[in-house]
């Protein structure tokens, strides 16, 4: 490894990605998403957590976007998620690394 390496350094004035998120999802608002045992977002009650995450685009890797972390209210255990606007109604979702992967 080296401290050229572009998987550990980010480039000269791009902001590193959040480490800990997974990508989910990109679609418009309303489309049907899994953020993890089915749970569709569109269909529940979003609790802002009060956090926010750097991610990258999913198809433009060198673009950054802000998302912000919510719960699903009333869930138990907690579902979390990152949900954000890359353009204009194209919503992003994240989950933590730690979630379990879809089925």
């Amino acid at each position: 490894m080296t401290a050229s390496d572009s998987s550990i350094w980010p480039e000269h004035g791009v902001t590193p990605l959040t480490p800990g998120w997974r990508f989910v999802s990109i679609g418009l608002e309303g489309d049907s998403v899994d953020i993890g045992g089915g749970m569709n977002p569109w269909d529940a009650e979003w609790v802002s957590t009060y956090r926010r995450i750097v991610v990258a685009h999913p198809q433009y890797p060198r673009e950054r976007h802000t998302m912000f972390t919510y719960e699903v209210a009333g869930s138990d255990p907690p579902v979390v998620f990152a949900a954000g606007e890359y353009s204009n109604g194209v919503y992003g979702f994240y989950v933590p690394d730690d979630a379990a992967p879809d089925e």
